[in-house]
């Protein structure tokens, strides 16, 4: 029995495809399993706590087993499947926005030019990820889809319903607040 469990774990992606095609659970599982790090990784940025993003990772994996038949292979799954999990944190994000509140920055502090802290120190993915949970969600999501996903603000403002200079104004507030996260937080020393 331990030799089929091994034999499963190394079956190359587009097998798997094919037997969840056909509707196999352990199929089903062993494509999951196999791609729940990348999933968790990427909803972490986009939810607030570990709980919503695997309610996103879940939500986001049933989608690729109702729409797995327009997977085309030739391309990267990885890809496919990260697409839809950005759209599901923007379904989330959306369901609850009249849940969360929207931190409202006076546009003097935009004004102010502010220049990148000194780092002295290496921060952990937990320290990182603290930082930005802090943010507003609003913030927090155009920050990713932006600096990390490389989205335009064109795209993230049809994304989000939003107009593309809210969605600068959002990233600017994101940077200028996590900079304020980081000295409060990590290099006390600067602090004016």
């Amino acid at each position: 029995m331990r030799r089929n469990e091994e034999d499963e774990r190394e079956t190359p992606d587009p097998e798997l495809f094919r037997r969840c095609l056909e509707g196999e659970s352990r199929a089903q599982e062993l494509l999951y399993k196999r791609y729940f790090s990348f999933a968790m990784s990427l909803c972490m940025r986009y939810s607030r706590d570990k709980y919503e993003a695997m309610q996103i990772v879940n939500d986001s994996y049933m989608k690729v087993l109702r729409n797995i038949r327009e997977f085309d292979s030739s391309k990267s799954f990885r890809s496919w499947y990260g697409r839809i999990l950005i759209n599901s944190a923007v379904d989330n994000y959306r369901r609850n926005l009249k849940h969360s509140s929207h931190l409202q920055i006076s546009n003097e502090m935009e004004a102010d030019e502010e220049q990148e802290p000194s780092i002295s120190a290496e921060l952990s993915v937990n320290e990182i990820l603290s930082l930005f949970n802090r943010l507003p969600d609003n913030y927090r999501l155009t920050f990713n889809l932006y600096e990390i996903e490389g989205y335009s603000h064109e795209e993230i403002g049809q994304m989000l319903g939003i107009s593309p200079s809210t969605s600068r104004s959002n990233l600017s507030r994101a940077k200028k607040m996590l900079r304020e996260l980081y000295k409060k937080n990590f290099n006390p020393e600067k602090q004016e």
